[in-house]
């Protein structure tokens, strides 16, 4: 969290480290209670992005880029596909029997989206002081973002600002208490 740079560089470099995070996933053997562990961080990494995305990123999208609010409106979609399957599976073991079906959809949808993000969407976002404030208006929603998927939380503001910060609390204390993601 917080890399530095505009805001592409910030999600290019979340976006490898969920990349890494899926390959841990795959060492891990299948079942185990690594495999559990990986998928919580995993978790924690993909709700404080696409919270900090919503927050800020496809405002701005909606603002500068032309068909903007269809833009947006398919990133959010492909939030809210992302935060089904990452309830789905928080509420599963390892060892289940659709956890690994439930991950290998997860990384379908993640990258598809990055693909789109990183090969479409970044490419129109070219005005440099937009790009750095957005980086760091980024960095700082990561920070008191929830750590859980909430698929029933607005994913647009102004509600997203409000509920965010106070979700984010609740889930790090219960992250805290649980040693989640530690």
């Amino acid at each position: 969290m917080g890399h530095g740079g505009d805001v592409i560089a910030e999600l290019t470099t979340n976006h490898r480290e969920v990349e890494d995070l899926f390959a841990q996933f795959d060492d891990a053997p299948p079942g185990s209670e690594a495999r559990k562990r990986l998928m919580d961080v995993l978790t924690i990494e993909l709700v404080r992005h696409s919270v900090a995305e919503e927050q800020y990123l496809y405002l701005a999208v909606r603002e500068h880029l032309q068909e903007g609010d269809a833009l947006a409106d398919k990133e959010l979609e492909d939030h809210a596909r992302v935060e089904q399957l990452l309830k789905d599976l928080q509420q599963r073991d390892a060892d289940d029997l659709d956890f690994d079906r439930l991950v290998v959809k997860l990384r379908t949808e993640v990258t598809a989206h990055v693909d789109d993000e990183e090969n479409s969407l970044f490419a129109q976002l070219l005005h440099p002081y937009v790009l750095e404030e957005l980086g760091d208006k980024i960095r700082q929603a990561k920070k008191t973002a929830p750590t859980r998927p909430h698929p029933a939380a607005p994913s647009t503001p102004p509600a997203n600002k409000l509920l965010a910060p106070g979700l984010g609390l609740v889930d790090r204390v219960r992250d805290y208490v649980s040693g989640r993601g530690q």
